[in-house]
């Protein structure tokens, strides 16, 4: 029986293109000029609204705000708001077959995220403290988009995290030569010191030897965790890499759904799940992943989206490091990212805390029809 108060009365779907203030290069992904930014607004029939969010690289973003606005926005109208794990599943399988995760993913991530505002919202609590409650801060770091920089300019951008209170960077790696890769992760662990967390990223550039033949190269330098050496598909092939160095592995950014986490928790020999909530059914599949780490003795972290993020990492108890991410969403919410001694604090007000600035959002919105 549907709530009347919390029916589903109007939905609003929005599209951005936001700038980059320089172009940001990893290595499989190419050069962000802009990253794109799309918003599911929901309100009830007791006016209660709330507002969710995915966000791409710069490509795709179309496709997304279509299967919002074309498919998902009609199926949804009249539904009842509270209804969020049982909503989920029912967006995935109306779109199964053209699906079963990809742009999908990203599409039900922003629709289920809006409808956690709502129920924090109604509850008048924090998206921290209903999500878990484990605690209203988190261990970060912050994740340098970076492949195209000098070795000089590498270091000062690391020097810039410094100054702003970040305990941990990570830095792009994957470049043709890996003695390059080497040379400046070397640079980057002398700047740090030795007590700060170091982590490297390939963004599954490389084949399993190349990844064997780099992590073996940077052991020395004290790296945390080597992140995507290789494709997000071949879970054993991370576990070959796994078997053959003495660095922790981190992936998840590129896994859509709970069952290829599952695969990735029983396969890769992975230390660190990084599910992101824009693509894996937002804030639902995210604390699913959560639990399936925790069940399986694992940490989970973030990938992007540290403004909401912020949020979901505080209040597991199983919490790793929230990712502090090179796109600016920061400079375009009311409510920007605080650090207190190296610790990132997530918001108290009522609801998942990411108010966007819209004199700011605004000027970069597309209209697609």
């Amino acid at each position: 029986m549907i709530n009347t108060n919390s029916k589903i009365i109007n939905i609003e779907i929005e599209y951005y293109q936001v700038p980059l203030a320089e172009v940001l290069t990893d290595a499989m992904h190419g050069e962000h000029t802009h990253f794109e930014l799309i918003l599911c607004r929901i309100t009830c029939q007791d006016g209660y609204e709330g507002v969710g969010y995915t966000y791409t690289g710069g490509k795709g973003g179309r496709a997304i705000y279509s299967l919002l606005n074309d498919e998902l926005k009609s199926f949804l109208m009249t539904q009842d708001a509270s209804r969020i794990e049982y909503l989920n599943d029912q967006m995935n399988w109306h779109l199964h077959y053209v699906g079963r995760g990809g742009l999908v993913s990203f599409a039900v991530s922003a629709v289920d995220i809006a409808l956690w505002d709502i129920r924090c919202k109604r509850l008048n609590q924090p998206l921290w403290c209903v999500a878990g409650g484990a605690d209203n801060k988190t261990k970060a770091y912050a994740g340098g988009i970076d492949l195209n920089f000098t070795q000089d300019k590498l270091l000062s951008n690391v020097s810039g995290y410094l100054d702003k209170g970040f305990n941990g960077v990570k830095i792009k790696v994957g470049l043709p030569d890996h003695r390059t890769d080497v040379e400046r992760v070397a640079a980057v662990r002398n700047l740090l010191g030795k007590d700060r967390k170091f982590m490297i990223d390939a963004n599954y550039s490389l084949n399993v030897e190349q990844a064997i033949k780099l992590a073996n190269a940077v052991e020395q330098y004290d790296i945390t965790w080597f992140e995507e050496p290789t494709i997000p598909d071949d879970y054993r092939g991370y576990a070959r890499i796994a078997d053959n160095i003495n660095l922790p592995i981190a992936m998840g950014e590129n896994l859509h759904t709970i069952y290829e986490f599952g695969y990735a928790i029983a396969q890769a020999k992975l230390s660190y799940l990084q599910p992101d909530a824009s693509n894996i059914g937002g804030i639902t599949g995210w604390l699913k992943v959560a639990a399936m780490a925790q069940a399986n003795n694992l940490t989970v972290c973030s990938h992007g989206m540290h403004e909401l993020h912020v949020s979901l990492m505080a209040s597991q108890s199983n919490a790793g490091y929230l990712e502090v991410h090179s796109f600016p969403i920061d400079q375009y919410t009311k409510h920007p990212l605080q650090l207190e001694k190296g610790l990132a604090l997530a918001p108290s007000d009522p609801g998942h805390g990411v108010i966007f600035d819209m004199n700011l959002l605004t000027p970069h919105r597309i209209r697609l029809n």
